[in-house]
């Protein structure tokens, strides 16, 4: 039996059809957590994560929809930049496959979908946590990275043995200067994850970043 508002709701979704989630949403899941964990635990190594038959609506990349669907859920409100939030067609699949509430705060964000990162809004306007709550601060997740691009960063702390060079951009001119006053906080501060193509990379503000020459 179908009710009025079924119909209704039928139509919407013949009119503007929502791209589909996760094939086998705990499996899927549970693959995605286990990769973007290990990135976290290893800072700067790049980690393939396996994007399955996504499609979501532009500008929302597969891989970013992935680690999305991952994490988000009723009770981590997320923040989308410019582009993402001027996409209605974004913000209903992301409220539909997570249950995430979208805020217009940054400050109030769990996590943080930046798809313009030439663009983004300085990182100490993202929750860097508190004294008492480190891990309430957002953990930014800059999309359509390359890790061919960008100036040269050595990282060294927990997760590395000695030191790793890493570089991804496109970033801002004064990213990395930023990234080394968040992570100078610590226990306070942002956690990043970098994405693109199928691979991932993460910086835990654990870290320790010092800027290469040249």
């Amino acid at each position: 039996m179908t009710s009025a508002n079924g119909t209704l709701a039928e139509s919407a979704s013949a009119a503007t059809p929502l791209a589909a989630g996760f094939a086998d949403p705990v499996h899927d899941a549970q693959g995605a957590f286990r990769t973007i964990m290990n990135a976290m635990a290893r800072p700067g190594t790049q980690h393939a994560l396996d994007t399955g038959r996504l499609t979501p609506p532009a500008p929302l990349t597969p891989l970013a929809a992935t680690i999305a669907l991952t994490l988000f859920d009723y009770d981590t409100p997320v923040w989308l930049d410019k582009p993402l939030m001027a996409s209605d067609a974004v913000k209903q699949f992301l409220r539909f496959h997570t249950g995430a509430p979208i805020v217009s705060e940054p400050v109030e964000a769990a996590f943080a979908l930046v798809s313009a990162p030439v663009t983004m809004i300085p990182l100490a306007s993202f929750n860097q946590g508190s004294a008492e709550y480190p891990d309430r601060s957002t953990t930014v997740i800059l999309t359509g990275q390359s890790f061919e691009d960008g100036p040269m960063v050595m990282f060294e702390g927990p997760g590395i043995k000695d030191t790793i060079l890493f570089k991804s951009g496109p970033v801002p001119p004064v990213f990395w200067d930023q990234v080394i006053a968040n992570n100078r906080q610590f226990p306070r501060g942002i956690d990043l994850i970098f994405a693109g193509g199928d691979k991932l990379a993460a910086l835990p503000r654990s870290t320790r970043i010092t800027l290469q020459e040249g």
